[in-house]
């Protein structure tokens, strides 16, 4: 479990980054972190792996202080960043040199994670093209069965194919005792695979719901004419008509759109948090 509480932390550019920030992520999600370019998304997660420290408050991952970095927590946790650099060697010497540090590294999935990615396995990492080696990175992750898997903005560089099998090795991974946190700007690449989902909004963790709630709460139609009723929440103009988000008052599940969920709520969060204030998920 990851659990947030009263954290501050902030750059000298940016001081305030995040004032206050807490939040607790049960373990066995695929959870969705969302937020515009500057949202403090990423520091957000380097400071769950303990790569940055908070100025003020507590931050525990399954029972450790990230900031301590002891051998237990990291052997639990693994970070895929947006940016990063591989070293000149081959993917089977980067194995059996960063295995041994996960306890239950299972090679055998490994394989087939490299397989489904159609990964060459002779060849060194650094002649590997930028989307090859992330999805290197990523199956050494999912392989280490690590109870924290963080990936941030993990679709940036692969094409259309290679999203869809990310989608696919990544929802075959998860099981009750693993949590992965995704951090992207690309939502319609993590529709059906994330959630809760978690959208961060100027220092804020502005919305936290699971699929369920969010489709009996709201429901996205599209229609020919603007409505004037106060349940609407956002507003979208396509070129046949207009995209409305709506407070659900049928109780009927519906589809949902992610990318106009996040438009919805970082335009109209207190409307949003009003419809959702009395069916939180517990965290």
């Amino acid at each position: 479990m990851v659990q947030i509480e009263n954290v501050s932390f902030g750059y000298p550019s940016k001081p305030q980054l995040f004032e206050d920030l807490s939040v607790s992520l049960p373990m066995g999600n695929i959870y969705g972190l969302l937020g515009k370019n500057g949202a403090g998304k990423s520091s957000l997660l380097k400071l769950i792996a303990g790569l940055l420290f908070p100025k003020t408050g507590s931050l525990h991952v399954s029972g450790f202080s990230p900031r301590e970095r002891r051998p237990e927590f990291l052997s639990e946790i693994y970070l895929v960043t947006e940016e990063f650099e591989v070293s000149a060697m081959g993917m089977k010497r980067f194995v059996e040199l960063y295995s041994p540090f996960y306890p239950r590294f299972n090679h055998e999935l490994l394989q087939e994670y490299l397989n489904e990615f159609s990964l060459p396995t002779d060849e060194k990492l650094t002649s590997l093209s930028y989307g090859q080696k992330k999805k290197f990175l990523l199956s050494f992750g999912l392989a280490t069965d690590c109870q924290l898997l963080i990936l941030d903005e993990p679709t940036n560089g692969l094409d259309i194919p290679s999203k869809s099998q990310f989608r696919k090795v990544v929802a075959s991974a998860i099981h009750e005792e693993r949590s992965f946190i995704v951090s992207t700007h690309q939502a319609r690449d993590m529709e059906n695979l994330i959630d809760p989902i978690i959208i961060l909004d100027e220092g804020q963790i502005v919305f936290f719901e699971d699929y369920e709630q969010i489709s009996q709460r709201l429901i996205i139609s599209k229609v020919k004419e603007l409505p004037t009723h106060d349940g609407v929440v956002y507003t979208e103009s396509t070129f046949s008509g207009h995209t409305i988000v709506e407070e659900n008052t049928s109780g009927a599940e519906s589809n949902m759109n992610l990318e106009t969920l996040f438009n919805a709520v970082v335009n109209n969060k207190e409307k949003v948090q009003e419809i959702f204030k009395n069916q939180t998920i517990t965290r």
